[in-house]
């Protein structure tokens, strides 16, 4: 399919209205039958998708990386992401779509659940999971008393088993990044990585000094808090290169950049080659 000017962001698939309910619950079917089973790639800003295939088969294309979806799996979704799928006819199972607020509210810092839910993933469906799924789609469905508690207890359970299971096939030093300080800072970077801000303005509006930034990036990730605002960056321009039709210059002006061949060069120190090379090989690969 080819790029277009720019990445369809989404509320609920093609729905331009907010989600007005505690999450959505449907079958794949439901949805992928009206696009003869191909969902082309698009992104949620601030729903986070959990995906239960049971039956049939399909692939899925997660911020540029393909993934084969042997039944029964999950794929985890998270927001932001960019994701397209093709599933086999008549594919069985449901997509469970959650608001940022519902996992906001639920999901302590400190914890650790959440670092594991984002990052993108396949993975086989884990034991227990489809019965979860089952009952809240049935709750979700049935509007009975009560239903909003039970389908956020429903749904804790299930973003629990997800993370337990994404986090088992990462290294340990996933569940170190939970600090409430650095997902503070995650969420900086996730809403300013376009205005190019530096550093010391990420630690001053969280009122701690540079060095102490940096020493809990460091702490949580293994690298210096500017590494995680440089990826941030390199993965949006990566989605856009992949997904877009915006020349390598229109790139480096939505990132924030005044000169497109700075931008250029950042691109290449952090990916091994040039924007216009990026795009090339991923044609010569389709």
């Amino acid at each position: 399919m080819p790029p277009s000017a720019r990445i369809d962001s989404y509320n609920l698939f093609g729905e331009t209205a907010e989600l007005a309910d505690v999450l959505h619950v449907e079958t794949i079917r439901a949805r992928s039958e009206l696009h003869d089973w191909e969902l082309r790639p698009h992104r949620h800003a601030r729903l986070h998708q959990l995906l239960v295939l049971i039956s049939g088969d399909g692939a899925a294309d997660l911020d540029g990386n393909r993934h084969s979806l042997p039944p029964p799996c999950l794929i985890n979704v998270p927001r932001g992401v960019v994701h397209g799928f093709r599933f086999g006819s008549g594919t069985g199972g449901w997509v469970i779509t959650l608001t940022s607020d519902l996992l906001d509210q639920n999901l302590t810092p400190g914890e650790g659940v959440r670092a594991p839910l984002d990052l993108p993933a396949v993975l086989p469906l884990p034991k227990g999971m489809q019965d979860l799924a089952e009952r809240l789609f049935h709750e979700y469905r049935a509007k009975a008393f009560g239903r909003a508690q039970m389908l956020r207890g429903l749904a804790l359970s299930l973003t629990a088993l997800a993370a337990r299971a994404v986090a088992a096939g990462q290294d340990t030093g996933v569940q170190s990044q939970g600090s409430t300080l650095y997902a503070r800072f995650e969420a900086l970077v996730e809403r300013d990585f376009r205005l190019r801000r530096p550093l010391a303005e990420y630690a001053d509006e969280l009122a701690v000094s540079p060095t102490h930034l940096n020493r809990i990036a460091h702490q949580a990730t293994g690298q210096p808090a500017s590494a995680l605002v440089n990826a941030r960056v390199l993965r949006e321009a990566r989605r856009l290169l992949i997904y877009t039709n915006l020349t390598a210059a229109q790139i480096a002006y939505e990132l924030g950049f005044n000169d497109p061949a700075h931008f250029s060069r950042v691109f290449a120190k952090g990916t091994g080659m040039p924007p216009r090379k990026f795009r090339q090989q991923l044609a010569g690969s389709g």
